[in-house]
């Protein structure tokens, strides 16, 4: 994967325009498993390999893309998701660091913000803007330890700040 990605630095798929080839017959299920002809894809390499070349379309679709074809890839909820998160700092001064389930990390702030959404029977559930349209749904267990610091802050709405961005847990 080094040398796909060019000594660490990320794939320029947003500049690639290949043809479009079809369906990669590959899906990404809602816990952030990869499957391919329905079977799991068991080499966290492999997954990590094939997000670098994840792109989100202006229509929504989800394409794996490389400078000679691209394919479709079924997406249930998000492409990844946020696993762990860290920080340091507080209030303004405060950095959250997210770790996706292929294990890159995503420092939230204005370019990487955290959009927490409602659902229709008031569950809260949060997104990290990742890069180009993708995001990572954080996972529940990190999404309550990051409650719990913004409860323990006060506040209204009830948010946290990172990278000198507020992110408001819900409407105030």
């Amino acid at each position: 994967m080094l040398a796909l990605s060019r000594g660490g630095k990320r794939l320029p798929v947003e500049r690639w325009n290949p043809p479009h080839c079809g369906h990669s017959d590959m899906a990404i299920m809602a816990d952030g498993t990869w499957f391919h002809a329905g079977t799991p894809i068991g080499r966290k390499e492999l997954v990590q390999l094939f997000s670098s070349i994840l792109r989100r379309e202006p229509d929504g679709r989800h394409v794996l893309v490389t400078p000679v074809e691209k394919l479709d890839i079924d997406v249930a909820d998000a492409p990844f998701v946020a696993v762990d998160a860290d920080w340091q700092g507080s209030g303004p001064e405060r950095q959250i660091v997210f770790r996706l389930n292929t294990d890159e990390l995503v420092a939230c702030g204005p370019d990487h913000g955290l959009d927490v959404r409602i659902d229709a029977d008031g569950t809260p559930r949060p997104y990290l803007h990742v890069r180009g349209g993708l995001v990572a749904l954080v996972n529940r267990a990190t999404f309550y330890r990051l409650a719990d610091l913004a409860l323990a802050e006060g506040g209204e709405p009830p948010g946290l700040w990172s990278g000198g961005a507020f992110f408001a847990f819900m409407a105030g």
